[in-house]
C-alpha cells in the first residue's frame, strides 16, 4: 500500500508543478504578479484527473506563487483566480490597459468593413 501512496503523492506533486507553471505563464509582467488567473477547459480537467484534486493542486500552486487562490467551476470550465488586494498603482495600470483595449475595439468596430 505505501507504494500506491508514493505514486499518488508524486502524481499530485507533478499536477501542482504543471498548474504552477501554467499560472505563472498567464501572468502579465507589468502587473508584478497580481491579477493572476487561469481558465481550464473541460478537456484540460478531464486530462488532469479528479476535479477535487485539480482544485486542491491549484490552491497549492497559488500558495507557491503568493496568491490568495479561489476556484470556480462555471459551465465545465475551472477558473483559478488570485483574489489578493491589488496595490493602487497596479490597479491603475490595469484599468488604463483595459480602457485602451476598449478604445481599440470601438475604433475598429466603427471602421467600414471591406467585403
Amino acid at each position: 500500500m505505501p507504494a500506491k501512496d508514493e505514486l499518488a503523492r508524486r502524481r499530485y506533486e507533478k499536477l501542482v508543478e504543471r498548474l504552477e507553471s501554467l499560472m505563472r505563464g498567464a501572468l502579465k509582467p507589468e502587473y508584478k504578479g497580481y491579477y493572476g488567473q487561469l481558465i481550464l477547459s473541460a478537456d484540460d480537467l478531464a486530462e488532469m484527473g479528479e476535479l477535487k484534486d485539480v482544485r486542491r493542486a491549484a490552491r497549492e500552486a497559488g500558495r507557491r506563487l503568493g496568491w490568495k487562490t479561489t476556484t470556480h467551476l462555471v459551465g465545465g470550465r475551472l477558473f483559478v483566480l488570485d483574489e489578493r488586494e491589488v496595490p493602487e498603482r497596479i490597479e491603475r495600470l490595469a484599468g488604463d490597459a483595459a480602457a485602451a483595449a476598449m478604445d481599440r475595439f470601438w475604433e475598429e468596430s466603427r471602421r467600414p468593413r471591406l467585403t
